[in-house]
């Protein structure tokens, strides 16, 4: 696990979060095997304050993203933003007129990002539990205003949100 990143126990204490990962490389998880370093992200936009976090490959490229949920636990959060060294980002962040055209162009070109509401979990890993804790994941319940804000982000971003529409909460499918 390269020292850019955030040790899996830190990321299984977060309880709900919204992930976005590339649709091409995989499934949910697959963007954190490509991970080298991570950052923090705050925007503030009509819907409020959103926070991600943007984890990057040896290149630079995005390939992992997790939102904080209002059902994400937000003292966890805090702890591992603080906890989250700078950043390895190649490029600048692209201004207004820029990000509409990529997000025009990556939806005539098909999604480039997924999402998916998971809960992560610290697995032992290696020979006997000795090495490096493993990642893995499973679908949490969420509240109602966690699964709108879910699936206000995921629209904004682009995303293909078709698994969100799976969510449950409350033991309750979504929209029921």
């Amino acid at each position: 696990m390269p020292s850019g990143l955030p040790h899996p126990r830190q990321l299984a204490a977060l309880g709900p979060v919204l992930c976005l990962y590339r649709s091409q490389a995989g499934g949910e998880l697959s963007g954190w095997a490509q991970a080298a370093c991570g950052r923090c992200e705050s925007v503030l936009d009509s819907d409020g304050l959103c926070q991600n976090m943007q984890f990057f490959d040896d290149e630079g490229r995005c390939c992992w993203r997790l939102y904080l949920l209002p059902d994400t636990d937000f003292l966890a959060w805090e702890q591992l933003v603080e906890a989250l060294p700078e950043c390895c980002a190649a490029e600048p962040e692209p201004g207004l007129g820029e990000r509409l055209w990529l997000r025009l162009a990556g939806r005539l070109g098909g999604p480039a990002w997924r999402a998916s509401v998971l809960r992560l979990h610290a697995l032992p890993g290696g020979a006997g539990g000795a090495g490096v804790p493993l990642l893995a994941a499973s679908l949490p319940r969420l509240s109602v205003c966690g699964t709108e804000f879910a699936c206000r982000i995921a629209c904004r971003e682009g995303a293909d949100c078709s698994t969100l529409a799976d969510v449950h909460y409350g033991g309750m499918p979504a929209g029921a």
